[in-house]
């Protein structure tokens, strides 16, 4: 992909997985409520909706707290065997995520998977993919901080460098769907896209949100490693007749 002089090129793009590719978190809801339910408790719509993004650790210990007696790490397992065993039944794609990743192969844009998800589920959803899109995959399992903490995009960042030493934040345009991701792409420094699923997000001058990636380009993203050059500090007032985008610092 090709850039002028006064638009940074965009070099790279980091994938949230669960809510951003793939509609899993009514498969991580099923299971949660099935665990809580199995140890003789009650689960919430709420309480589902506190653990989307989070965290598996963080969502093991909530899971403890609704009454289920089993050590964290029996949770994580527990429910990612039950996401996984769904998942091979059924990859429920997001609109508009393959093609973009398509888009970007195709136009030599590198693309990471970050994921609070461990890589059991992970590799799943990645082997489902036409092609081998992603050059690498973070994972929760992989990090000492999940999310909201920037560490899982700070580690994409320095995986990429490792092949490209002049590649910077500046260079990078996050994906998320939900609050914890959003907040640690943004934390990292990496221009970040919200697109909102399962929970609403906020309207926020410091990123760009959409409504869908169905019908969103390589250029849309190129768009905003530019604009966010070009007002650092702003709002960069990019919208369309679709979907309304905000700055990104």
């Amino acid at each position: 992909m090709r850039s002028s002089a006064s638009q940074p090129l965009l070099k790279a793009a980091l994938w949230d997985m669960d809510g951003t590719i793939v509609d899993t978190e009514p498969y991580w809801i099923e299971a949660e409520h099935a665990l809580v339910a199995a140890h003789g408790g009650q689960w919430s719509h709420a309480q589902a909706m506190q653990l989307v993004g989070q965290s598996l650790v963080f969502s093991a210990g909530v899971l403890q707290k609704a009454g289920v007696k089993l050590e964290a790490r029996e949770i994580i397992d527990s429910l990612t065997a039950q996401v996984v065993s769904k998942v091979r039944k059924s990859v429920p794609w997001r609109p508009g995520a393959r093609e973009l990743l398509d888009q970007l192969h195709a136009e030599g844009v590198r693309c990471a998977l970050v994921t609070m998800s461990e890589g059991p589920l992970a590799r799943e959803v990645v082997a489902a993919l036409p092609k081998p899109y992603f050059e690498f995959l973070v994972t929760g399992d992989t990090v000492t901080h999940g999310k909201p903490h920037p560490e899982a995009y700070l580690k994409a960042v320095e995986l990429l460098q490792q092949e490209d030493p002049a590649l910077t934040v500046h260079h990078c345009v996050a994906l998320e769907d939900s609050a914890p991701g959003v907040a640690a792409a943004m934390a990292s420094g990496v221009a970040t896209v919200a697109i909102p699923h399962i929970v609403p997000l906020p309207a926020d001058p410091a990123r760009a949100t959409w409504h869908s990636l169905e019908g969103r380009t390589v250029s849309d993203l190129q768009q905003l490693v530019a604009r966010r050059a070009d007002f650092p500090a702003g709002d960069i007032g990019l919208e369309d007749a679709a979907v309304r985008s905000h700055g990104l610092d």
